[in-house]
């Protein structure tokens, strides 16, 4: 079993540059054996891989790397994140001195060889052998990246953009040189030798430039996962020995004991043992508003302490705390593909080769059918094809969009999973909303306590206050939390049970004193037959009131009643006006009956109320909602709130709630803010409108100048393309995408 046991790791790619390179990528990663998947993010420069560790490693994943013209750099632990931040500066570096070297050369073989231009520049530019050894460097050292890419593909016979810009150039470049070093050969078929260095150095200067702008505005989409490792504290004040000791914080092990002083950063994630303190967790959970901390209550670290000073012991360190998580959450968002990208890899993976085809067809039709000297009609012309179809844009189109909309989530609390949840969420039209802990605070306090009769059984007289909590101490409801809370605020003695038994979407049983007691709902005493009358009146009454009673029977006769409310959350009325303001549907679920789920929904303002729902029934009426055609949206925190939110179109779990909850869900909303539900969605849809704008201005580019740089418009009006214009049009395109995504980082949730 453990051979067969799958693991997932990321590391970084050097030298991708369109959607035909992570389709390259991908396919190679899958045909080795012990890879069952692997995901190539162009945005985030990565590759995501599954795979059986007895079967491959990093050896094979290098070597199949480097086997298409890429590298994988490879690193363990902690060091990966310094590495890729150096290894990206690097790039853009070099970057910078290839592009500078690239274009000054450029200019000077412009001027000397541009017809505008050329009566002005001094007679040395002139020369062809000058130009010829201003160019090579610029060919073969600026460029060399070009052909490290493309010579792999080629014997794999794949094709990326690489090899497009290599074509092109070359073709340019050698044709230029033998025009230089055999003038007269060229004479002698009609034509006039003159070189195009001019063309493929400019053309080389410009794409490099498009990358350098690229890189640096890539560096921009990733800022969030910057600013939230910038946010990890660097040391703890820990007390060991009766001493308190500054240790770095990797140091830290869970139980230790920590200080934590006014404008502190917290460490790691714990609870206080002693003290009182203001804490502003803005940083983790976009909440402005400082939170009040006292003893027993978690904080998390890397937030900041405001006011008091307070000891609190360590319950999560290293990757196992919030703020890791969200990091690495935000991170695996960013490096997942959305759906809609399959069109943009679908059509790269034909593209590089269409455009090969109708490259040869271009000089085909020009050599055959252009003016004189029709050679080089021909020539240049292919060049403009090769250079214009570069798909850079349609790879970055998708990627950008989502690692800003993600991180834009991050920023303002809200966790989105994957990019399959980003992108299905901009369609969801009704959201359901869990009552307890979701819609309410999940703190619910005893406000009635009614008793009905004195029961024969018990020796001294037991209050249904003192029989209900001695019952609901084995039980882990909030109600019973309430009512044992209630017993203890009283210092009332609680009594042993036996033969305790939880009855999900009920209530409880037990033996007291050899008594059999029942605690539940209306729903419990009918299933025991047991009456409840003379006692409608008050229970009705209350129920109004949008309080939950809670009957108590000992031997099957009424004892008494306990009502227990849970007061809504500040946000819920708000965040619920927000999702109707956008037309969307909101539908609140809960095991309460009818009159009490009513009365609470009438508070919050919605609608349809779905009550008397058992636990295990919550994905079953998901499930019903979307059979009426409806995108759905769960929203819950609790254990028995996991399968519906995983049935759910997109599954919400409140940050507060279980990691069960939260492992199940699409989206967590760290923030605790139920406002932040119709926020996702938004943030959803700008995304999406992101992402369909890059691949219309993407596909729209390509579809529309390919024919332009094949010379459609020369026989209508004399206008051809110069290949220098076509890089210089790719270049921008792919930069436009990755700015228009950027954008996002404007958005405004209101």
């Amino acid at each position: 079993m453990l051979n067969n046991q799958l693991t997932k790791r990321s590391f970084l790619i050097k030298g991708m540059h369109c959607a035909s390179c992570v389709r390259i990528l991908e396919e190679t990663f899958k045909k080795i054996e012990g890879v069952s998947d692997a995901n190539v993010n162009l945005a985030t420069e990565k590759a995501t891989v599954t795979y059986n560790p007895n079967k491959a490693g990093d050896r094979e994943f290098s070597s199949a790397v480097a086997s298409v013209g890429y590298e994988a750099i490879l690193n363990q632990g902690e060091a990966i994140e310094d590495e890729e931040k150096k290894e990206k500066l690097r790039e853009i570096r070099k970057l910078r001195n290839k592009v500078s070297l690239s274009l000054i050369i450029g200019t000077f073989l412009v001027w000397g060889s541009f017809p505008a231009l050329i009566e002005t520049a001094p007679l040395i530019l002139k020369n062809f052998w000058i130009q010829l050894l201003l160019a090579t460097p610029v060919q073969f050292w600026a460029g060399f990246e070009f052909y490290r890419a493309t010579i792999p593909a080629l014997k794999h016979r794949t094709a990326n953009m690489d090899t497009l810009v290599t074509i092109g150039t070359t073709v340019a470049y050698f044709y230029s040189a033998f025009v230089t070093v055999f003038p007269q050969v060229v004479k002698n078929i009609g034509v006039e030798p003159a070189p195009y260095f001019d063309v493929a150095t400019i053309i080389i200067g410009l794409i490099l430039l498009g990358r350098y702008f690229e890189a640096k505005a890539k560096a921009g989409t990733s800022e969030a996962i910057k600013k939230l490792i910038g946010l990890q504290a660097k040391t703890a004040r820990v007390l060991r020995k009766g001493k308190e000791v500054d240790i770095p914080i990797e140091q830290v092990v869970i139980g230790d004991v920590i200080r934590v002083r006014p404008g502190e950063k917290i460490p790691v994630d714990g609870e206080i043992l002693e003290g009182d303190s203001s804490v502003d967790e803005s940083m983790v959970t976009g909440e402005s508003i400082p939170s009040d901390k006292t003893k027993g209550d978690t904080v998390i670290g890397s937030t900041i302490n405001k006011t008091g000073t307070f000891v609190y012991k360590a319950t999560k360190v290293g990757q196992e705390t919030m703020l890791s998580q969200i990091i690495k959450l935000v991170e695996e968002a960013q490096g997942s593909k959305a759906p809609i990208q399959r069109l943009a890899d679908l059509v790269s993976s034909y593209f590089v080769p269409i455009v090969i085809i109708l490259a040869i067809i271009t000089f085909a039709l020009w050599y055959i059918l252009g003016p004189t000297p029709s050679f080089l009609f021909a020539m240049l012309n292919t060049v403009a094809v090769l250079i214009i179809a570069c798909p850079c844009a349609m790879g970055l189109a998708t990627p950008t969009a989502i690692m800003v909309g993600t991180g834009r989530g991050a920023e303002n609390g809200i966790l989105i999973k994957d990019a399959k949840s980003l992108e299905t969420a901009h369609k969801i039209d009704t959201v359901i909303f869990d009552k307890t802990g979701t819609l309410t605070k999940g703190k619910p306090e005893v406000t009635d306590i009614v008793s009905t009769s004195q029961v024969k059984g018990f020796g001294p007289a037991r209050s249904v206050l003192q029989l209900a909590a001695s019952l609901e101490k084995g039980s882990e409801h909030s109600l019973a939390e309430a009512i044992v809370k209630k017993s203890e605020e009283q210092n009332m003695k609680l009594e042993k049970v036996s033969q305790f038994k939880a009855i999900p979407g009920f209530g409880v049983r037990g033996t007291i004193e050899r008594q059999n007691i029942l605690l539940g709902n209306r729903k419990l005493m009918e299933k025991e037959n047991i009456s409840i009358k003379g006692q409608e009146d008050k229970v009705e009454a209350l129920e109004n009131g949008g309080k939950t009673v809670m009957i108590l029977a000992v031997n099957k006769e009424l004892k008494g009643l306990i009502a227990v409310a849970d007061t809504l959350k500040e946000t819920a009325s708000e965040g619920v006006k927000a999702l109707y303001k956008r037309g969307i549907e909101v539908v609140m679920i809960t095991g309460d009956n009818q009159r009490t789920a009513s009365a609470i929904a009438q508070k919050v303002g919605i609608k349809r109320v779905l009550s008397e729902v058992l636990p295990e029934d919550k994905e079953k009426e998901v499930r019903n909602i979307q059979k009426e055609g409806k995108t759905v949206a769960m929203v819950g925190d609790g254990i028995n709130d996991a399968p519906a939110l995983a049935a759910s179109d997109v599954g919400i779990a409140i940050g507060s709630g279980t990691d069960v909850a939260i492992e199940a869900a699409d989206i967590t909303l760290v923030n605790k803010d139920l406002r932040s539900v119709a926020k996702a969605i938004e943030l959803s849809k700008k995304t999406m409108r992101t992402i369909k704008l890059n691949l219309f201005w993407a596909f729209g580019y390509n579809i529309s100048l390919i024919p332009v740089a094949m010379g459609a418009l020369y026989p209508f009006f004399g206008i051809l393309l110069n290949p220098i214009f076509a890089s210089l049009a790719m270049a921008t395109s792919s930069i436009s995408v990755v700015l228009n995504s950027l954008l996002l980082k404007r958005t405004n949730f209101d």
